[in-house]
Formats: structure tokens, sequence, C-alpha cells
């Protein structure tokens, strides 16, 4: 009897799984950062989704170092063409600490009729896999899916593994993997491992592996178009073309956007120096506003003043300064007080010249200085007075007369 074919993993049990991995707390948690959580179940389910011989598992990886870590990985088979024949290279990808930011590790992982040939251009003889793509991760626009289709790329054009078994003539494609529960090939790193339970969630990387490309057994009689070669090679090459202009196109385009995310800090920057001297003007022209209405209210006292006095004659008068009266007790003190600082301060000078050409004597000069610059002191004082008391009685002046100027 023919055993059934395994069927493939459920998508809803995946997902299931991987919630219930990345939502662990305590100590037994996977060690990934929160806000990536997410990115990274949808790199899994993506990946499983395109590539469903890959496997999500969580397992113990111990560094160089000695330390040990929980970590998520993907176990299983990836396709890769050589020669017309596609052939199924046993993997294990595993999400690091650090990952998306970071690119995952990768080993291919040889099961016991395997060899890594050495020397290889992309896998060193730990397994430890080295390609283009994982050098030229860029966060967040990598990702699994793309990872493993350069791999199969990679792959296809140089296997990393060989088959040690030599097979008879009579059966040119035998199973190289008669004992698939039996691996001592396994990766080092890999210490145990556990996945979701599901009876139809087989592993299929253990189940049946296509004979290597470097196997020893017979190849076959027919030999291949070299026209058919030549294409396949050449279009291999123009995906590798175009897989380094898009890096590079990529680069490039990042590389302006950093420099337009610069220039928009300069421009917010310039932004915040024009709003403050925006608000600057309006302070000041306010400012003006208010020094527009004390010169509109005493050009008004000045054009009253002057209706009042129009055509009066001064020749009556026997003192000129009574031409000028105050229209308040306030201002007839202010204008005692300014005459007779500047009276005495006539005299102090007056004074100074009499000392110097010696017309008043050192000592008299003392005298009168210090009962001068004393009674300037109280007048001084007294108009200070009279000016703070002037300022409150104009202020209470303007706010009577704002609404008028302003209508």
């Amino acid at each position: 009897m023919v055993p059934p074919a395994p069927q493939p993993p459920n998508p809803q049990e995946t997902q299931q799984f991987l919630s219930s991995v990345l939502s662990q707390r305590g100590p037994s948690a996977v060690p990934y950062s929160e806000d990536t959580k997410w990115l990274i179940r949808q790199h899994l389910i993506s990946l499983l989704t395109t590539f469903p011989s890959l496997q999500p598992k969580t397992a113990t990886f111990t560094h160089n170092d000695g330390r040990t870590v929980n970590l998520l990985q993907a176990d299983g088979t990836i396709p890769m063409t050589y020669q017309s024949v596609t052939y199924n290279i046993p993997v294990v990808i595993w999400l690091m600490e650090s990952y998306p930011r970071h690119p995952p590790c990768v080993y291919v992982n040889p099961t016991r009729d395997m060899v890594i040939k050495r020397p290889h251009p992309h896998v060193d003889p730990s397994g430890l896999v080295s390609v283009p793509y994982l050098h030229n991760w860029i966060y967040p626009s990598s990702n699994l899916v793309d990872l493993v289709l350069s791999l199969s790329l990679v792959f296809g054009r140089d296997p990393p593994l060989f088959s040690q078994r030599i097979t008879s003539n009579n059966n040119p494609n035998p199973n190289p993997n008669p004992n698939p529960n039996h691996n001592p090939h396994q990766n080092p790193n890999i210490n145990q491992s556990s996945s979701f339970p599901t009876s139809g969630y087989p592993h299929p990387a253990r189940n049946n592996y296509p004979p290597s490309p470097y196997s020893p057994s017979p190849r076959p009689s027919h030999t291949e178009d070299p026209t058919e070669v030549f294409r396949r090679n050449a279009i291999n090459k123009l995906v590798e073309m175009v897989h380094k202009d898009v890096m590079s196109l990529r680069k490039t385009r990042e590389a302006e956007m950093e420099g337009l995310f610069g220039l928009q800090g300069v421009l917010k920057q310039r932004e915040g120096v024009l709003d403050k001297g925006v608000k600057e003007m309006r302070d000041e022209m306010e400012g003006l506003e208010q020094q527009l209405q004390m010169v509109l209210m005493n050009t008004d006292v000045l054009e009253g003043w002057l209706r009042d006095n129009q055509g009066k004659k001064l020749e009556s008068l026997e003192n000129v300064e009574d031409a000028f009266e105050c229209v308040d007790v306030l201002s007839k003190q202010m204008l005692d007080c300014t005459a007779a600082d500047l009276a005495i301060e006539d005299t102090l000078y007056a004074l100074d010249k009499g000392v110097q050409v010696g017309a008043v004597p050192f000592d008299q000069y003392l005298r009168s200085v210090r009962v001068l610059s004393r009674e300037q002191f109280f007048h001084r004082a007294t108009a200070a007075k009279v000016r703070a008391a002037q300022l409150q009685a104009q202020v209470a002046n303007i706010a009577a007369r704002s609404h008028h100027y302003g209508s």
C-alpha cells in the first residue's frame, strides 16, 4: 500500500502557534522587541504561504560564547533548480534576537547521506550560509520570502550539498535518505526544538530528498540542449543583474529620503524662526498702535489749546510765564519742580565756574553746593511722585477714550 501524501500545514494552526509564541511572557518567552513582533509574525506567515516545505518552530540556540536563548526558526527545505531538475536543500533559518532590524542566521542542514561541498563560495564547513541578500539586509523592506528566493537562485547556480552514497545502475534515482529520523549532521547550534502539535503538519524536509546534483550516480544518457542551457544561464544572469540594480536603486532612494528628511528638519526650524519673527512684528505693531493713540490724544489737546488761545494778545501780561496755564494741580506742581531743578542746576554750574577762576572761596562753595544739592534732591523726588500720579491718570484717560478712537 502506498502511504498517503503528507498534508500541508494548516494556515490557521500556524497563525495560532505564532500568536501564542510571540505573546508568551516569562523565562521561556522569545526575546524579540515588542514593536517588531507583529512584523515577525507577518514575515513567517508569508514565508510559509509561499514555501509550505518550511515549518515554524521554537528551539534553543547556542551562541559562540555559550549563551543559550529560545528563538524562532523556519526548518525545512528550499527548492532549487539545477540542470532542469528540481532539488530540495534542507536548511534552518534562525530569527536572531535583533530580527528584523538585522538579518536572520541561515544554516544548511544536511541529512545523513549528504555532505557540504568544500569549498563553497556561500556556505562554510559548519553549514553557515552567507549570500549577498543577507549582507544587504535593509529594515523594514527585507523579508524572509525574498531571502529564500535569493537562496534558491544562489544554490541553483552552485549547489551546496552532494550525496556521499553510490547508487546502483539498476536504480539511478534512489531515495538518498532511507532513515529520515536519524540526522547526525544536524547543526550543532540546535539543542532542542518544539512546534505546535498537529497530526497534519509533517516535516516535508525529512520525507524525500531528490538525488543531489553532486551524486556519483550515472548521469542520464541524454544530453541537454545547448540552446536551453544558454537560455537558462542568461536568465539567471539577468535576474542577478536586475537584483543588483534594484538594490542599488533602493539605496539611492533611501539616501534621497534621508536627505529629504534632513531638509524637512531644516524647514521646520526655519518655520519656527519665522513664527517667532511674525510674533515679534505683531507685538511691535500693537506697541505702535498704542503710541499712535497717544499722539492722537496729544494732538487733540494741543488743537484744543490753540482754539482756546487763538487771538489772545500777550502785551497785557506783566510776566511772560503767565502765558502758560496749567490744566490741573499736578501739572502746576510738575512745572514748579522742574523749573526749580533746572535753576539749581544752572546755579551749581555757575558756582563751578566761579571756584575755578577764584571768584568764590572754596569753603563757601562747599556750603552752597551742599544746601543747593539738598534742595534739588527734594524737588526731583517731588517731580517723580507727580510723574507717577500723572501716568496713572493718563492710563485711565486712555482706557476711557479707547472705544472712541477704536471706532
